[in-house]
């Protein structure tokens, strides 16, 4: 059967999870970490074995390719078993070991997946300031190991930028025939790690004012973590992370003024501390920590990161207004009009408020500032910071929605494509763009002409 005619794979890989499914689906097939267990017992008999017994040595070698696992599963055999090591492919937004990610691409495509690579087209999405050589690892190995037949490596925020717009506008009653303007804004994506404010200029990114910020979801883990354990409460040693993860991801807020909320917590600490039981895996003997402070000190890091490291102490809406003052000049006001949010730990509740506030904050004291000094009226400044409900996978669901538009199969890379200029192109669309790809998942009255994806 013709690729064209089987969706394609979307493969959306985070430094803490990956988010694999079909394209066209409205929500990933699995949402998995992004980390790999492997057996570091046949690598040890491997090396020890002598050069005379090859047949031994190389046996070895086949059964450390063989016995491996990826995301939940392989957490529960790292702790089941003392046999394994854990081993994340991806540190920072950037793949550091290939051999790793390609076992975990391939347990994706045949065990979770279950589909014959040979017989799909591939989306995968790449960090916006990853290099030319790591797309070309990519390509590599997809098209010399799983022998694709086709490639599209996107940039994740114009993915999310994209995918906001697409749900949005499913969403309104609004007909717009301008779509240009929709794909201009600075998408704020917080994951697990790798944090990245970037510009995006009618589908454009603009290299030279992406901004990072050092604070990321596994970072307000570790922070709640502390918290907890400074505070006396007895976590189960093995445990302590992920029960650190959970009370995250359960009871932590946004607060609009933390002294404010201090203050609540003190006059009624009945109505706002949380308990969290659980049983200790070891011994079966149940346990019950409270949750204070930490449900809204968790969070706060992004607003007061020198409550978490005196490294850095440059709060996040200032890094974003950095990032919008950086852009040329006639395209400010559209970006600070449409913020986007995107990943997982964007999802903490009135985060959004929180930050619009604080941008508009800046901004209006700028204009106040200017009007006094020039002695100008300097018209307002609209802020918004946009959120939606899938904010949390919107990369993957904006790559969903390109591969299944029939302008994919006229943009993806073949494996009889050079690599030399893969270096320059850095393996994007050479055939054209994608006209119209969120059109036909959008109400007919809010089809439009122009571009919507650009690269």
């Amino acid at each position: 059967m013709d690729p064209s005619e089987r969706p394609a794979v979307v493969f959306d890989n985070g430094t803490g999870y990956s988010k694999l499914g079909f394209a066209g689906n409205s929500e990933p097939s699995f949402t998995i970490p992004t980390v790999v267990a492997v057996n570091e017992s046949f690598l040890d008999q491997s090396e020890q074995c002598s050069s005379a017994n090859w047949l031994a040595q190389y046996n070895a070698g086949v059964m450390a390719d063989l016995d491996f696992f990826i995301g939940d599963e392989a957490l529960s055999h790292f702790k089941s078993s003392g046999l394994y090591s854990l081993r994340s492919p991806i540190r920072h937004g950037q793949v550091n070991d290939w051999d790793t990610m390609e076992r975990f691409w391939q347990q994706s495509i045949f065990n979770y997946l279950r589909c014959n690579p040979e017989e799909h087209y591939f989306l995968l999405t790449d960090s916006p300031v990853s290099t030319p050589e790591s797309r070309e690892c990519m390509g590599e190995i997809m098209f010399e190991t799983f022998n694709v037949p086709g490639l599209y490596i996107s940039v994740q925020s114009v993915l999310s930028l994209s995918a906001g717009f697409a749900y949005l506008k499913s969403l309104s009653e609004e007909d717009s025939e301008d779509s240009v303007s929709d794909m201009t804004g600075v998408v704020v994506d917080i994951g697990d790690g790798a944090p990245h404010i970037v510009p995006v200029v009618n589908g454009y990114v603009i290299g030279s004012s992406i901004k990072s910020f050092p604070l990321s979801g596994s970072d307000v883990t570790q922070f709640v973590m502390q918290l907890l354990q400074e505070r006396g409460e007895l976590l189960p040693p093995d445990d302590a992370l992920d029960i650190a993860r959970r009370v995250k991801e359960t009871y932590c807020y946004t607060p609009s003024d933390i002294v404010k909320e201090f203050k609540k917590h003190d006059s009624k600490p009945s109505k706002y501390i949380k308990q969290w039981s659980a049983i200790k895996p070891k011994t079966g003997v149940p346990y019950t920590i409270d949750v204070g402070y930490e449900r809204f000190l968790g969070p706060e890091i992004f607003f007061h990161p020198e409550m978490y490291s005196a490294d850095f102490s440059t709060p996040l809406p200032e890094l974003i207004d950095s990032c919008v003052q950086s852009a040329p000049i006639d395209t400010r006001r559209a970006l600070y009009k449409n913020i986007v949010l995107s990943g997982g730990t964007t999802m903490f509740k009135d985060f959004h408020k929180r930050l619009q506030n604080n941008i508009k904050k800046i901004v209006d004291e700028r204009v106040a500032e200017t009007n006094a000094h020039h002695r100008v009226e300097v018209k307002p400044v609209e802020v918004n910071v946009v959120t939606h409900p899938i904010q949390s996978y919107a990369v993957w669901f904006g790559g969903s929605v390109a591969a299944s538009s029939h302008e994919f199969f006229e943009a993806y890379y073949c494996k009889s494509f050079s690599p030399r200029q893969s270096r320059h192109c850095h393996l994007l669309p050479h055939k054209g763009r994608l006209r119209g790809a969120w059109s036909k998942h959008l109400p007919n009255k809010h089809r439009f002409q122009r571009n919507v994806l650009k690269f």
